[in-house]
Order: C-alpha cells, then sequence, then structure tokens
C-alpha cells in the first residue's frame, strides 16, 4: 500500500488587487496636471465696485444667419437631454469654432438653456489665456468677490474638494446639500451665457442639477404670472460675503458686497422669452410687500424650483465635458453626495456679465 504524505508548508500571504485600483494608486502619485489651476486667496487682493457698461448679446447676430445652427453640421450626435431643457453634443469642437460659429453658438444657448459638448480636451487645456478670450467674447468678465481663483487669473472662478479640504459655499447645517441659484444675482448685471468644466471629477457623484425657470414660470397660473409681473426682488451678496468673512471658502472679500433690484420675471433680450428670475441663494425680498406676504411668495415660488422635477436635467459629468447654460433662464446646483470619498472635484468656471434683467412687463421701474 502506498503512504501519502501531507506536507503543510505557510505561504506568504497575497493582496489581490484588481487593475483599477493600481491605476488609482498610480494617479495619487502622479503629480496633477491641473495643479496650475488650484485654488488661491490673496489677502491683498481688493477691487473697487463693478461699473454698468453696454452689452451687446451675440446671439442677437446669429438670428440673421440663413441657418443659424450650422455649427453643429457636422456633430456626430445631438440628443436633447429632455424636450424642455438641455441638449448633449458630440463631434463639435467648441475651441475651433469661428465668430460666426460663437454667436450661433450663443443662441443656441439661449434656446435650450443648456448644452453639454462632450470630447473637449484642446478647450480644457486651452489654458488661462484662452479661457479669458472665450468669455470676453461673450460679455466682460465678472470677477467673483469670495471664491479661489488660479494664480494670477482673477477672472477664472474655481470650486474645488477633496478628501481633506473644501472652498465651496457649502451649508452642512442642512439636511439636503442642494442650493438652487442663478449665478450671482446680486450683481446690477448678471452673468448670461456661463461656460464650466471639471479638471477632475469623482468616479460617481458630483452632478450638476438644472432647471428651466422658463418652464417653471409657465406652468403657473397666467393671473398668478400677470401679478409676478408687477413685482420686483432684491437680491444680495452680503452673506456670502460674511460667509468668507467668518474664515470659511478660503476667508477673503476682494469686492464689498452689493445688493440690487430685478424683476422677479425677467425677459430675454433674444429670444423674447420669459423667465422667472428668483433663487434661495441670493434673493432676500420682495419689494413693497410686507415681510410676510414676499415670504409667502418666495417661499412658495422656491419650493416650486426645487419640486418640479418635470423641469430639470441632470447633467453627469464626464473627463472632457464642457457645459455651458444661460444664466438669465435657468437655475442650477451641484450635488454634493460624494463627500464621505477620497475624490476631488475641481472645476472653473468663465462668466461673463450680461445686460441688466429686463422687466417681463413693460415700463416696470426697477
Amino acid at each position: 500500500m502506498s503512504t501519502v504524505e501531507t506536507i503543510t508548508q505557510t505561504l506568504p500571504s497575497l493582496t489581490l488587487r484588481n487593475q483599477s485600483d493600481q491605476s488609482e494608486e498610480t494617479k495619487k502619485n502622479e503629480p496633477y496636471k491641473y495643479a496650475h489651476l488650484l485654488p488661491v486667496f490673496p489677502k491683498d487682493e481688493h477691487y473697487p465696485p463693478l461699473t454698468p457698461f453696454e452689452h451687446v448679446d451675440p446671439g442677437l447676430r446669429a438670428l440673421s444667419h440663413p441657418n443659424p445652427r450650422s455649427f453643429l453640421d457636422n456633430a456626430t450626435s445631438v440628443i436633447d437631454i429632455t424636450p424642455r431643457l438641455g441638449s448633449e453634443i458630440r463631434g463639435v469642437s467648441l475651441a475651433a469654432l469661428d465668430n460666426a460659429g460663437r454667436d450661433q453658438l450663443a443662441l443656441e444657448v439661449a434656446r435650450r438653456g443648456l448644452l453639454v459638448f462632450r470630447d473637449q480636451g484642446d478647450f480644457i487645456d486651452g489654458g488661462i489665456d484662452f479661457y479669458r478670450e472665450w468669455g470676453s467674447y461673450f460679455g466682460r468678465l465678472h470677477i467673483h468677490p469670495t471664491s479661489g481663483h488660479p494664480e494670477g487669473a482673477p477672472e477664472i472662478h474655481l470650486v474645488y474638494r477633496d478628501e481633506n479640504t473644501t472652498y465651496n459655499f457649502e451649508l452642512d447645517d442642512r439636511i439636503r446639500s442642494t442650493v438652487w441659484h442663478s449665478d450671482v444675482s446680486y450683481e446690477l448685471q448678471p452673468p448670461g451665457l456661463t461656460t464650466f468644466f471639471l479638471l477632475s471629477q469623482p468616479k460617481s457623484g458630483g452632478d450638476t442639477i438644472f432647471t428651466s425657470q422658463v418652464s417653471t414660470l409657465s406652468r403657473l397660473s397666467p393671473q398668478f404670472v400677470a401679478f409676478l409681473k408687477t413685482l420686483k426682488a432684491i437680491h444680495s451678496g452680503f452673506e456670502q460675503a460674511e460667509f468668507s468673512r467668518s474664515g470659511r471658502r478660503g476667508g477673503v472679500v476682494r469686492r464689498e458686497p452689493v445688493q440690487n433690484v430685478h424683476p422677479v420675471v425677467r425677459k430675454h433680450p433674444v429670444t423674447g422669452e420669459e423667465a422667472l428670475y428668483v433663487n434661495r441663494q441670493f434673493t432676500r425680498r420682495i419689494v413693497g410687500l410686507k415681510l410676510e406676504e414676499s415670504d409667502a411668495i418666495l417661499n412658495f415660488l422656491y419650493d416650486h424650483i426645487d419640486r418640479s422635477v418635470d423641469n430639470q436635467a441632470r447633467v453627469k459629468w464626464e473627463p472632457n465635458t464642457v457645459v455651458l447654460w444661460d444664466n438669465r433662464i435657468t437655475a442650477h446646483s451641484a450635488i454634493l453626495d460624494f463627500e464621505k470619498t477620497s475624490a476631488r472635484r475641481h472645476g472653473a468656471r468663465i462668466t461673463p456679465q450680461a445686460e441688466r434683467p429686463i422687466p417681463a412687463l413693460d415700463g416696470l421701474e426697477l
């Protein structure tokens, strides 16, 4: 009978790692490609109050073009995100657009509210001088009073969060992180066409949600809309400034805060569409109403904006995505659902100012 001998040998322990984990570790050890675009907050940086200027929307020129959508002729894909808001586009290089193409782009953003361009590596890697030139074509570049910007480039507004740090306007004493707003609506001449892209994004999460303020208005009864058109509201940047003065974000206020009065319903200068123009972050009170009356109307409108999912579109970020929206007819919010991960979300916004909001009601004095 043969004898079977069992040999027991201690083997070194092995750690199984998939390629994804190895890739992530490699990335962490590599220099960050966009380190030159990380936010800075110079303490000695101060600017005088903004002064009024005449804004001519480039989209007006495209109205006389025989085919105002010809800049999309070579697109490989144009898909409406929803019937009411947003289109996703592939096969068009934003960086290669000539002036006529930029005019048509401005008109298309005004009509659709939101455009999402994929595969825009050339645009994102264009650099600060290109970002300035791009934005200046659509209006006077806005310098944000409190946010971070790249070294030497105050016209480029940055958002930034990683596992250790956040330089964003985030309220951690709320049950949800969404803060619907139209960018810096407290300015006398708030932004129009706005460009935003992420330089680094989480694998999952960190989306941006948009809503059509044209559609939110259209869902209200004609009688109520007629009343809203007679109203104007105060938009304030003081709370945002106090947030930074308290030491959060980056702890700087480079231009003294302002508040301005805008119509509750505004009219787009190119399309003529009417849009609701209030938002939770910056709108404070309706002029001429008692506080309880103002709060009742504004809170109703805020809840309407929050809950009208049928008017909203959600942008899921992919590398090399550039998003453009019209701040005059949309509101948006970042979605902070990745804060317990080690992911970095680093984005840049190019924010040209537009006209002073035009009241939908002719003759309304601001």
